[in-house]
């Protein structure tokens, strides 16, 4: 029984021992063959350590990404909404350029018939002014060009010149004088009358026939007229004489 007893001192005090001595519980792990493991858990202490350092570290870097990408969606956000003031501004812009252009267009058709308007009443003018002798058969001819390039489409009008001895056109020996324009090789006879009558869709007719035989080549003819006889209209139209208006009707 004493020996026991003392046998179980004996363990108590080797415990208390290596609780309290370091060394000693080294020595007793590495008689039992501890020591190793011991150096491997050291070891795996380290490395968790390392772990532990180098995940704190890519907290940090995340953290300062998600800062970065919150202030970039903030920027985002922001340019956006700029954007879409940037689209109204357009859009604004856009309606307010078709609405000037419906009003120039609108403006340009004024302009127009503004002009014709004027270039009616010129006309009417001039040929009111040779009607009664205010402007001379010459003046009036001149007067016309601009009226027998926009008609006609030629710049340049000549006069043809032919001494009719076999009197075709008048009944009588007598120089015969017409304007002529050519055109794309066709030749135009003109006449520019101020009134036109009977007599002067006869006159040109028989002009043109004149003009055939000589020159070889069956001309157009056409008049260009202020007031126009309504006889000398059913005339042009049997005898194939163009009549142009001067002014509208």
């Amino acid at each position: 029984m004493a020996s026991e007893s003392r046998g179980k001192r004996l363990v108590k005090e080797i415990i208390e021992a290596v609780e309290k001595d370091k060394e000693l519980r080294y020595m007793l792990l590495g008689a039992l063959g501890f020591q190793e493991l011991l150096d491997r858990f050291a070891k795996l202490e380290e490395k968790f350590a390392e772990l532990e350092e180098r995940f704190a570290r890519l907290e940090e870097r995340f953290a300062k990404l998600e800062e970065r990408v919150t202030r970039l969606e903030e920027k985002f956000a922001e340019l956006e909404e700029r954007f879409a003031r940037l689209e109204e501004r357009v859009t604004r812009l856009e309606e307010k350029f078709a609405e000037l252009e419906e009003r120039f267009a609108r403006l340009e058709e004024r302009v127009t018939r503004l002009e014709e308007e004027a270039r009616e009443t010129r006309r009417l003018l001039l040929t009111i002014a040779h009607r009664f002798g205010i402007l001379s058969e010459e003046s009036f001819r001149g007067a016309m060009k601009y009226v027998i390039e926009e008609v006609l489409g030629v710049a340049v009008v000549d006069r043809w010149v032919y001494n009719d001895r076999e009197g075709l056109v008048y009944g009588h020996q007598a120089m015969v004088e017409v304007d002529i324009a050519v055109k794309d090789s066709e030749h135009i006879l003109l006449e520019v009358k101020s009134r036109v009558s009977k007599a002067d869709v006869a006159e040109l007719y028989k002009i043109g026939i004149l003009y055939e035989r000589v020159e070889g080549k069956k001309p157009r003819l056409v008049i260009l007229g202020g007031f126009i006889d309504k006889r000398a209209r059913a005339l042009a139209r049997k005898l194939g004489v163009e009549i142009v208006p001067i002014t509208t009707e």
